[in-house]
């Protein structure tokens, strides 16, 4: 069995079996990001359950593995040179498991750099816009009652990121082409997430990006994405 005892995380969060990767997340548009990406490679793995309720994520257990207390986060016991690596940042995470893999990720080297385009794209851009759109329309709604800025910018903001998506995906399967890759699994959970966890179909006009929405609908209906959504699951 793999030593994990000089990870912190493990004292809140037992590994039960050491020689797993070791998951923190909870099923978030950011977290189900690695869940899926895990369930695609077919890597074995632990998920722990990080309880928002309680505010696990800032506890210093967690905060010992993702200073910035954001989930998800992992420790691989086989990282580099065989020895156990904790890492944090959804984006970091998909890139360090396709390349320990070899898979997700194209194997030519300028289409491998086209492709991390795209996903900083998903983390500069889908993923704070997104979430700030979310926040304003849904969560302070009441807050900015007499003030519709917060909620115009957003919106206007993350439809035009929905455009520049609807003209990336016109006539490819993917967003890489023919491969399904990280890419995909950065950016489709917060597309879902704007519309499952935000309730902004409407306000977002989803109808108005035909590609966007077909191509969601090819994620969401891969079997490792319906597991890795639903991950880590309710005790």
């Amino acid at each position: 069995m793999s030593d994990l005892s000089s990870f912190p995380i493990t004292k809140k969060w037992p590994a039960r079996n050491s020689d797993l990767i070791q998951l923190y997340s909870l099923p978030t548009p950011n977290g189900v990001k690695v869940s899926i990406a895990l369930e695609e490679l077919g890597l074995a793995y632990e998920p722990h359950r990080i309880d928002f309720g309680g505010n696990e994520q800032k506890s210093p257990e967690f905060v010992s593995l993702n200073p910035n207390g954001r989930i998800p986060a992992i420790i691989d016991p086989d990282g580099p040179g065989g020895k156990p690596i904790g890492l944090f940042e959804s984006g970091a995470i998909l890139v360090y498991l396709a390349e320990k893999t070899g898979k997700l990720i194209p194997a030519d080297p300028a289409a491998r750099y086209e492709m991390l385009c795209w996903v900083m794209f998903q983390m500069g851009g889908i993923g704070p816009m997104f979430g700030q759109f979310g926040h304003f329309h849904k969560f302070a709604a009441e807050k900015v009652a007499n003030n519709s800025y917060p909620v115009e910018r957003y919106r206007d903001e993350s439809k035009r990121l929905l455009s520049v998506l609807e003209e990336r995906l016109k006539d490819r399967q993917w967003i890489m082409g023919d491969e399904y890759t990280i890419a995909d699994i950065a950016t489709f959970p917060w597309v879902r997430g704007a519309d499952v966890f935000y309730g902004g179909r409407e306000v977002l006009d989803y109808a108005g990006f035909p590609a966007v929405m077909a191509w969601l609908e090819r994620c969401l209906a891969r079997p490792a994405a319906q597991k890795g959504l639903e991950l880590p699951a309710k005790p």
